[in-house]
């Protein structure tokens, strides 16, 4: 699915919001800064991001020992912090903080199959990899549902996801539409269509009628996002007009909950210490905050291509865990003359190493000095927490208002 290029001139309000968050089970490494987080410190400065800590999704795989979450959620804000996402360019905040995600969560819970969670591909995939953790739990199951609430409370346009996630937004897609079939029709839901439509003016109102035609009797998707854009322009209009004319325009009933689109990431290419993927549990990481002399010994000490057992052996860079590494820290001209070096041996794996060390150090040590003040302080994280769980829950608020009120819980 293509990204979307953000002009907010042309791109729906929805469009412009972004929802996104992280489990709190351990320490952040460097595969998590260049898989998500460099590219939360790039959405940040181009759309109305929320950023939120994971916790109850955390519950989902460590509801036996749930102290290692209590420990990460500070610890892995810092981190955010420490690699630039800025609380005044990003709402951040606590899931379980904001108890709307689970109001609808539960509410979405009411009307979704259970044959659509059963085929989440990530389902029985966590089950074989978790094999030592009994995972036949209701919250194991239901989890891709809570995220969607976690979305839909926001009514987030866009989310930004690896490939093996593409598969929950699909999901989350898939119950909005549910949801507004089931609901959006209200009673003498096409006369007050038309009666908001007539609130644009005569002129927009024909506009509007003109692409409405064009798209439903033709397929014309042009008219359609040109009609969507002339909805969003609208400044005297309601915000429960403007969701009825985009359903009526897409000839459904009012959108409650709008779809959102996966925002394809690029994998992170960032490698372990040993080759592998790095991970926690592999024990092969960098941490964002490690020691600047012990990511220099770990770097030194990374196993090379083994055939170079003597300095004078010629290696071969693409048998060597460490030739990964360069392609991330190390500019393309110096790849080549490393690489050179390497396969005729003018060179030892050491001075080979010092390219990445310097590399890695020069990311790591504004990192350090960034998360020091949070450290030291750490109310400052509190209360950019607290203040970022504020202006979650009055936007989960608003959508829970309209989503009660379609399902005839308001009394």
């Amino acid at each position: 699915m293509n990204s979307i290029t953000n002009n907010s001139s042309t791109i729906p309000a929805q469009f412009q919001r972004v929802v996104s968050g992280m489990r709190p089970t351990g320490n952040l490494h460097l595969g998590h800064y260049h898989g998500v987080l460099k590219n939360w410190v790039h959405l940040q400065h181009e759309y109305e991001c929320f950023f939120f800590v994971a916790d109850w999704h955390a519950l989902t795989t460590h509801y036996e020992d749930p102290s290692v979450i209590d420990k990460s959620v500070w610890e892995m804000v810092i981190d955010w912090l420490a690699a630039g996402v800025n609380p005044t360019s990003a709402k951040i905040f606590v899931q379980s903080q904001v108890p709307e995600h689970a109001e609808l969560h539960t509410l979405l819970s009411m009307i979704t199959p259970l044959s659509w969670l059963e085929r989440v591909p990530t389902y029985k995939d966590q089950q074989e990899k978790l094999k030592e953790k009994d995972l036949s739990t209701y919250g194991f199951l239901g989890y891709p549902l809570l995220q969607s609430a976690d979305i839909l409370a926001y009514r987030a346009g866009q989310v930004p996801v690896g490939e093996d996630q593409v598969a929950h937004v699909e999901l989350t897609r898939e119950v909005a539409r549910r949801f507004n079939h089931l609901y959006g029709k209200e009673p003498g839901f096409e006369e007050k269509a038309e009666s908001a439509a007539k609130k644009m003016g005569k002129k927009n109102a024909k506009l509007y009628g003109r692409l409405r035609r064009s798209f439903q009797e033709e397929g014309d998707h042009e008219a359609l996002e040109t009609a969507r854009a002339l909805l969003e322009s609208q400044q005297n209009i309601t915000i429960g007009d403007r969701e009825r004319l985009f359903g009526y325009l897409e000839g459904g009933g009012k959108i409650i909950l709008p779809e959102p689109q996966a925002l394809l990431t690029k994998a992170s290419k960032m490698p372990g210490l040993d080759g592998q993927k790095m991970s926690k549990s592999y024990n092969n990481t960098i941490s964002l905050r490690e020691d600047p002399a012990e990511a220099e010994k770990k770097i030194r000490t990374m196993p090379t291509d083994p055939a170079r057992v003597r300095l004078t052996d010629p290696g071969d860079p693409a048998k060597c865990p460490v030739w990964d590494f360069h392609h991330i820290y190390t500019s393309e001209s110096d790849r080549k003359d490393l690489a050179e070096g390497c396969r005729t041996a003018s060179i030892g794996c050491l001075d080979c190493k010092q390219s990445v060390v310097d590399g890695v150090l020069k990311e790591l040590v504004p990192m350090r000095e960034r998360a020091q003040k949070f450290t030291e302080e750490p109310n400052l994280v509190r209360n950019i927490i607290e203040e970022g769980g504020e202006l979650a829950r009055e936007e989960a608020r608003r959508t829970m208002v309209e989503v009660r009120q379609a399902m005839g819980l308001v009394y």
